[in-house]
């Protein structure tokens, strides 16, 4: 397999493998929006939202999370699932502080999830195999 097939196989498997991770969280929206609501006033602060809101912020994601898995539209998918998990990594920053507090070291793996969608971001042009270029 030569160096630009490995290239593009291994930014197919962290396109899919991130959006896997995305799709469970934006899942959650419609299949426990209480939960969902939740996260969003511990962790970013946004307190009182419906489950109908969460609907429309798990339909928008959704939306943007498909078309990112096919590739379309790099710049703005890609961009947007960088920013949805930097926002998302950054916002649990008492998390790092208290790293062996039950349940915290598990945020440490947002970190190279991180990189990851970073590195799709900066390497889209070259992410053709199965994308809609």
């Amino acid at each position: 397999m030569g160096h630009n097939k490995k290239l593009q196989l291994s930014l197919l498997l962290l396109r899919v493998t991130v959006f896997v991770v995305m799709f469970m969280w934006t899942i959650d929206k419609f299949v426990n929006p209480g939960h969902a609501a939740k996260v969003y006033e511990h962790f970013y602060n946004i307190a009182g939202l419906e489950s109908a809101v969460m609907y429309g912020i798990g339909a928008i994601e959704m939306i943007i999370l498909l078309l990112f898995l096919a590739g379309y539209k790099k710049k703005f998918t890609y961009g947007a699932v960088l920013v949805f998990h930097a926002v998302s990594t950054l916002s649990s920053f008492n998390q790092y502080i208290a790293p062996f507090v039950e349940g915290h070291l598990l945020f440490f793996a947002a970190w190279p999830m991180l990189a990851a969608c970073f590195t799709l971001f900066l390497l889209r042009d070259q992410d053709k195999m199965l994308s809609i270029n």
